[in-house]
C-alpha cells in the first residue's frame, strides 16, 4: 500500500495565504502562486542556460559530469521530499530550490571569482544578488513587467534562504536588494519560511553527495579512499559489505544513495525537534524563531565539515581543477576588459544598453552579458575575440 502523506505542519507556508506580486495579476485556474512561479522559472531563459554551467569540472570536459542544471534538478527532488515528510507546501519548496542557481555565472566558483573581481570598483558581484536579478529584472518575457513577478514568499526565499542578510545591505554588490526592498519590504531581517530552508539544506545534501561522486568518477581520488572519512566512509563500508561482488561504479552510487538518505533523516530529526523546543506553530513563528528551524544536528555538522576538508584538499584544489580554473578567469577576464572599453563588439542589445550607461552602469552590463553565458558559449566567444584562426 502506498505511504500516506504526512498531515500539513501548522508552519507551513499556504498559497492561499500567499502576500502576493509586486505586480497584481489574475490567479491561475489550474496551478497555486507557488507552482506557477515554479513554472516559470522552468520555462525562463536562465534555466535553460543551466545545462552547460558547471558545478566543479567544465561542461566539455565530460558529459557525466553535474551541471548546474541536473545539480539545480537534484536539489528540488531533495527539497520536494523532504517538504513533503515535513508536512510543508513542496510546491515552493521545489520553487526556491529550482531557481537557486540562475545567477551563477560560468565556470562554476572560478567565474564568480573572476567577476568580483572585475566588478571591485563598480560595485561588486554576487552570485545571489545575480539570481534576485535574474528574476525580478534581467528575464524579459511579459509585456506588463521585466523579471517574472514571482510571489513574495519566492523572492524572501530566493534572497534569504540561508538567513537573514540585513547587515549585508551596505555592501555595494547588495545595491539591487536594498533598492528593490526599499520599495516591496522582504524582511530582510528575519529568517525566511520553512521552504525556504528546506531548499537550502537540500543545496548541501546535493552537491556534498555529488561532488563525491563526481569525483570518483572523474578519478582525482579512489572509492577505497573515503573509508576513512566520516559521513561517506561507513556508507561505502556497508555497501563493500553487503554486495561484495558488485562492480565499485554500483557500490559508489549505492554508497551515495545511502548517504543522502542519512543526512535526509538528520534534516528531518532535528528539525522536528526544533520545532517542538520553540513552540513552532505558524509560519510567522519560523521568521521569528531567532536560528534556522530545518537544519542538521550538530554531529552531522562536525561530520559535514570533514568531509568538506576531504573534498577541498583532494577535489577543489586538485591541479586538473585548478588548470581549468586559471583558463576560466582569463577568458572572462579578458573578455570582460574587452567588452568594457569595446561595448561595439557585444551583440547589438547588449552593446547599446552599455553604450548608454556610464563606466559603472556599463560594467554592469557587462558583467550581466558574461554572468549569462554558459561554459560553452564563452570557449566559443573567447575564440572569436582573440583568436583570429577561427575565422580561416
Amino acid at each position: 500500500m502506498p505511504t500516506s502523506l504526512p498531515p500539513r505542519a501548522p508552519y507551513a507556508e499556504r498559497p492561499s495565504a500567499s502576500r502576493g506580486r509586486k505586480v497584481a495579476e489574475d490567479e491561475s485556474r489550474t496551478r497555486t502562486p507557488f507552482a506557477r512561479d515554479r513554472d516559470r522559472i522552468i520555462h525562463s531563459t536562465a534555466f535553460r542556460r543551466l545545462k552547460e554551467k558547471t558545478q566543479v569540472f567544465v561542461a566539455h570536459e565530460g558529459d557525466h559530469f553535474r551541471t548546474r542544471l541536473t545539480h539545480s534538478l537534484e536539489v528540488a527532488q531533495i527539497a520536494r521530499s523532504l517538504a513533503t515528510a515535513l508536512g510543508l507546501d513542496a510546491d515552493l519548496a521545489e520553487t526556491i530550490a529550482l531557481a537557486h542557481d540562475l545567477g551563477h555565472p560560468p565556470f562554476g566558483h572560478a567565474g564568480e571569482d573572476e567577476l568580483q573581481i572585475q566588478m571591485e570598483d563598480f560595485g561588486g558581484f554576487d552570485h545571489n544578488v545575480q539570481t534576485f536579478r535574474v528574476v525580478t529584472k534581467l528575464e524579459r518575457r511579459y509585456p506588463r513587467f521585466d523579471g517574472l513577478n514571482l510571489t513574495w514568499e519566492t523572492l524572501e526565499g530566493v534572497i534569504k534562504h540561508n538567513g537573514p542578510v540585513v547587515d549585508r545591505l551596505s555592501r555595494p554588490s547588495w545595491r539591487a536588494i536594498a533598492e528593490f526592498d526599499a520599495d516591496y519590504d522582504l524582511r530582510l531581517d528575519t529568517w525566511a519560511s520553512a521552504e525556504a530552508q528546506v531548499a537550502a539544506l537540500s543545496d548541501d545534501i546535493a552537491y556534498n553527495n555529488h561532488d563525491v561522486d563526481d569525483g570518483v568518477a572523474a578519478g582525482v581520488f579512489h572509492l577505497k579512499e573515503l573509508l576513512d572519512v566520516p559521513l561517506i566512509g561507513p556508507h561505502v563500508e556497508s555497501a563493500f559489505r553487503d554486495y561484495p561482488d558488485c562492480d565499485q561504479t554500483i557500490i559508489r552510487l549505492e554508497a551515495v544513495r545511502r548517504m543522502i538518505g542519512a543526512m535526509v533523516d538528520d534534516v528531518l530529526a532535528e528539525t522536528q525537534r526544533r520545532a517542538k523546543a520553540g513552540k513552532v506553530e505558524s509560519p510567522e513563528d519560523v521568521r521569528m524563531l531567532g536560528h534556522a528551524l530545518v537544519a542538521f544536528s550538530r554531529d552531522m555538522v562536525e561530520d559535514l565539515g570533514q568531509l568538506r576538508a576531504f573534498l577541498m584538499e583532494r577535489m577543489y584544489r586538485h591541479w586538473r581543477v585548478n588548470r581549468t580554473r586559471s583558463q576560466a578567469r582569463r577568458m572572462l577576464g579578458e573578455m570582460f576588459q574587452l567588452f568594457l572599453s569595446e561595448p561595439d563588439v557585444m551583440p547589438a542589445e547588449w552593446g547599446q544598453r552599455a553604450a548608454e550607461r556610464d563606466q559603472a552602469g556599463r560594467a554592469r552590463v557587462v558583467c550581466d552579458y558574461i554572468a549569462g553565458m554558459t561554459d560553452r558559449f564563452a570557449i566559443e566567444e573567447h575564440k572569436k575575440l582573440f583568436h583570429l584562426d577561427v575565422w580561416g
